[in-house]
């Protein structure tokens, strides 16, 4: 069967989701939950998405959230790729963890964008690890409890005021107690398995997880459609490593890495050509590679060459001996610190 050309543009959302390779566990304990859902904080903030919403089951996941910059491919493979490495280290494993690719379903924004946060939500529902007498928010693994919460107490990156809006609901607490009433309206406990599921024309919203590319009314998927014929045909010639990307992904993270850069210049009174003429392993130099690390999806080659660091071996030592600077310089790590804050992706 081939493979299902991944559709990027600015503004996409997607639904998400992949399961363990042979489906089996991706996360063992909950060390390896809280692990998986920081390294899904990072991708989140690296690529500037807007996560509406998630949940983590032992053996898949599903993730649902909009593209301001059309960097689906790239983002993804930095998280599955990541998220590997941290578990295969931590149990001294080796291969894939993931049974093949993600599956990413374009969704229509509107009322089918609500219907796929209810059905991420009650996973756990499904799969009868949530009973009616608990109450939906005791499952700790989905983002369904950053909406029963005010904004003080819930994680900065999931996008709870969007989703809330995008059902026309306010980010109050009435507003969120309708929205935890209108899950749990969807929930038939005598039927717990069907939980979130709606029947489509024939089609139920499980099966176009399972099987579709896209979820929206027929006019969306013209529109898709339209977007695919207007794509150069070599654009699909590409490998299989390389997911299809192409030139569809403008890069979220060059445009990101760039204005932080010009951040860090405004802070440390840099001119555009100092950066050639400090040293290698200059502690700013170390400082603004570690922020574009955290802020974007640039890798080590990149930022050894925009920011004439030597070799690419020497990028994450030179990281290294800047914070090992920083932790006796207060001067610096201050300067460092409001730098950090100034160009907070999420402000």
């Amino acid at each position: 069967m081939p493979r299902q050309r991944r559709i990027e543009y600015e503004g996409a959302i997607y639904h998400v989701m992949a399961r363990g390779n042979r489906r089996e566990d991706i996360v063992y304990d909950d060390a390896d939950r809280e692990r998986f859902v920081e390294t899904l904080a990072e991708v989140v903030e690296k690529s500037g998405w807007v996560l509406y919403a998630w949940v983590l089951m032992d053996n898949h996941y599903h993730f649902l959230f909009k593209t301001p910059e059309a960097n689906l491919v790239q983002g993804m493979r930095w998280f599955q790729n990541t998220w590997t490495r941290r578990f295969n280290h931590r149990h001294q494993l080796w291969g894939h963890l993931f049974g093949g690719r993600y599956k990413a379903i374009l969704v229509e924004d509107g009322a089918y964008l609500t219907r796929l946060v209810h059905y991420i939500h009650l996973n756990p529902v499904r799969a009868g690890l949530v009973k009616k007498r608990d109450g939906l928010e005791q499952y700790e693994w989905s983002s369904l409890l950053d909406y029963c919460l005010p904004p003080r107490k819930r994680r900065k990156w999931v996008a709870v005021e969007r989703g809330l809006e995008s059902m026309e609901l306010p980010d109050t607490a009435k507003g969120r107690r309708r929205f935890l009433e209108w899950t749990g309206s969807c929930v038939d406990w005598r039927k717990r398995e069907c939980a979130g599921i709606w029947q489509e024309e024939g089609e139920s919203l499980q099966s176009t997880v399972r099987r579709g590319w896209y979820f929206g009314a027929e006019e969306f998927r013209e529109k898709l459609v339209k977007r695919l014929s207007k794509m150069p045909a070599k654009q699909w010639k590409k490998s299989r490593s390389q997911g299809y990307e192409g030139a569809q992904a403008r890069g979220h993270g060059k445009a990101e890495a760039e204005r932080l850069i010009q951040e860090a210049e405004k802070a440390f009174a840099l001119k555009k050509s100092d950066w050639k003429k400090l040293k290698k392993g200059d502690w700013r130099k170390g400082a603004i590679a570690t922020l574009i690390r955290k802020r974007s999806l640039m890798d080590n080659s990149w930022l050894a060459e925009r920011l004439h660091m030597g070799a690419t071996n020497a990028v994450s030592r030179t990281m290294k001996e800047s914070q090992a600077y920083l932790s006796g310089n207060r001067q610096a790590k201050k300067q460092v610190k409001l730098l950090d804050e100034l160009s907070n992706s999420f402000a």
